[in-house]
């Protein structure tokens, strides 16, 4: 079978953990910062901020930004489920805001006319979560303009865009948010096994999310409430979690960093080639790209645009049936059954609901031979012409 995402591993890679694994810290020691500031400087950001997961760290960084109960979370449908749970986490209700179907992302026009609509009923949100789909970036200066406006904070979801840029400069920067978050996933741009990242340039928030990775525990010796009982003291003041990374998947993650840029050279290059081969179908449209933004493409995704539910069910099938993992990023959240008992149904958001009778996720990543592009092209030829 051709997946439709994999891990590119190496011999450094596996020198890396073996380094780790012959060493006296397995977790809590040098390699984790290391990766943090090999991030921070990449991103050209202050803060970098490890855990265990991008889902530990949307809920820390919702946590950091003071989400709770009565706080409103909007996210966009067209995402993992993780994006919507991390508001669920802490207590907040969660919202979405329909996408752009040509693109997958946000679509800065409905989240405008969603946040006047909640201003005339004084229900703004304290929190908005874009997603950069597939690694391309959403308009964040048009999301954080109206976030000047409205009185909201953001939190970039970038789990799909570890070295994408926006106008020329690096996701994870954070100009246009208050904290960037990065999934390590095996099928992402790098790999750590499991982990995330959360970036920011507010010392404040990097400080409270470094707590709560750790149980919400400091020994740092000016935040201790009373003078110190002797070197062991340390103190519990936020009821915290343990999604710390070990130095294993840091040791990991810092060596697939160093390949990070050739990584996403390689992906275009690929995507180079796809898009060539499918311009010649009018049913076949790959997401369109925003103009200020450079993809790190996590995903190739296109829309068959002409097909019935049927015929689009069918031709994931018949991918697969063929050597093929043809895949679908992602079924709108909202209509997950644990959402639907929360009240929402379908229709919620159209142009997302339209997207996911449209959308098929076909094989991208580093390593893809040119000859199996050219097999999954053709096996999307074949089915087309049988219809």
């Amino acid at each position: 079978m051709i997946p439709y995402g994999k891990q590119q591993l190496d011999a450094a890679d596996l020198a890396a953990v073996q380094e780790v694994l012959q060493s006296n810290w397995l977790t809590q020691g040098p390699k984790v910062p290391a990766f943090e500031q090999a991030i921070a400087d990449y991103c050209k950001v202050s803060f970098a901020v490890a855990v265990n997961s991008a889902t530990s760290a949307l809920h820390i960084a919702c946590l950091a930004l003071d989400v709770g109960p009565g706080a409103r979370v909007w996210t966009s449908p067209n995402s993992f489920v993780a994006s919507a749970n991390c508001a669920l986490y802490c207590g907040a209700t969660v919202d979405f805001v329909d996408i752009e179907l040509e693109t997958g992302n946000m679509s800065v026009a409905a989240l405008e006319e969603k946040l006047k609509q909640a201003q005339r009923q004084n229900q703004l949100p304290k929190v908005v979560i874009p997603v950069h789909f597939a690694g391309q970036p959403c308009d964040m200066q048009a999301i954080a303009a109206l976030a000047e406006q409205y009185g909201f904070h953001i939190i970039e979801d970038a789990s799909h865009a570890i070295g994408a840029r926006y106008q020329n400069q690096p996701v994870g920067n954070c100009r246009y948010s208050d904290i960037t978050v990065f999934s390590f996933h095996p099928v992402k741009i790098i790999t750590s096994g499991e982990g995330g990242m959360a970036t920011t340039q507010n010392p404040k928030l990097a400080r409270k999310m470094q707590m709560l990775r750790s149980h919400g525990i400091t020994s740092e010796a000016t935040e201790l409430t009373e003078p110190s009982h002797g070197v062991w003291y340390y103190q519990q003041q936020l009821l915290g979690f343990n999604y710390r990374l070990t130095d294993i998947h840091a040791a990991l993650g810092l060596s697939q960093f160093s390949k990070l840029d050739s990584f996403v050279n390689a992906r275009q290059q690929l995507v180079e080639h796809y898009n060539q081969a499918f311009n010649r179908y009018a049913e076949i449209k790959p997401l369109s790209q925003h103009p200020d933004s450079y993809s790190s493409y996590h995903l190739y995704v296109v829309r068959l645009i002409s097909l019935t539910q049927e015929q689009h069910k069918a031709c994931v099938g018949y991918l697969r049936q063929q050597g093929i993992v043809g895949h679908l990023h992602y079924i709108p959240i909202y209509l997950q059954p644990y959402y639907q008992q929360l009240g929402f149904k379908a229709g919620y958001c159209p142009q997302a609901e339209n997207y996911y009778q449209q959308a098929v996720t076909i094989p991208l990543f580093p390593g893809l031979s040119l000859q199996e592009q050219n097999t999954v092209v053709n096996t999307l030829d074949r089915f087309l012409c049988q219809l």
